[in-house]
């Protein structure tokens, strides 16, 4: 038997959405969502639940509390790094690649950088970018311990860098102006602060103030990348 239909005055009941199962994936895109509108000290379990529309409490199940969040969230960026297969005569150049890889990556999830920083992250991303730059050196030539010691003092580089520029970013945004303009003001303020030193007891930063200001963050990024790498050199075989 058919059934009748409701009258039209009657208020009609409202359909809502199923609403998707709580999972340690939705959480961390949630935590990722935040973070990249709000950055990092904004990533709390609250706020999390808050933006799945549930409670604090619910979470605990998929996750054990914050410090597992963010290193959840930040193993979740790693895995948009590209990694290439190591080809000993070309180390140099997949090192550069994967720097560069990690630093965009990193750049473009706010200041999610900051997670890394004393911590050892041990998320399958994290290794496998580890082993990546690991099997880069190794099979260039440098010895086991001077890779090992340059896969942790280039991470660090990468993060510390990143973690910088987003601190740099966020006060961009605070500022109101535009980034060329913000970057044009602040380290010209800094120019004119180098020449105003008294030349007699600051004789180079008073009379370098130029250069000292010269390069944005990539080609000082660069840079530093440059220097790491050709230390490096010093350490492989002699050739016969």
């Amino acid at each position: 038997m058919s059934e009748i239909p409701a009258p039209p005055w009657r208020a009609q009941r409202r359909s809502t959405p199923a609403r998707k199962p709580l999972s340690r994936d939705a959480i961390v895109d949630a935590a990722l969502t935040l973070l990249d509108r709000e950055g990092l000290d904004a990533v709390s379990m609250r706020r999390v639940a808050e933006e799945l529309s549930t409670g604090a409490a619910s979470l605990y199940a998929h996750v054990a509390n914050k410090d597992e969040l963010l290193e959840l969230a930040y193993d979740r960026v790693l895995g948009e790094i590209r990694l290439p297969a190591p080809d000993p005569a070309r180390w140099r150049e997949q090192l550069l690649e994967i720097a560069r890889e990690s630093y965009r990556v990193l750049g473009a999830h706010s200041d999610i950088a900051r997670v890394s920083l004393a911590n050892v992250p041990t998320g399958p991303n994290s290794v496998k970018v580890a082993e990546a730059m690991f099997g880069v050196l190794i099979s260039g030539g440098v010895p086991p311990q001077q890779a090992a010691w340059a896969v942790d003092r280039i991470a660090l580089y990468i993060s510390a860098d990143a973690y910088e520029g987003s601190l740099y970013q966020a006060r961009q945004r605070a500022s109101g102006k535009p980034v060329d303009e913000f970057i044009a003001d602040f380290f010209g303020q800094v120019h004119d602060y180098y020449r105003t030193l008294p030349p007699d007891r600051f004789p180079h930063l008073n009379q370098y103030a130029d250069v000292l200001v010269q390069g944005d963050g990539e080609v000082r990024f660069e840079f530093g990348l440059e220097l790491i790498i050709n230390g490096l050199a010093r350490y492989l075989p002699a050739a016969d």
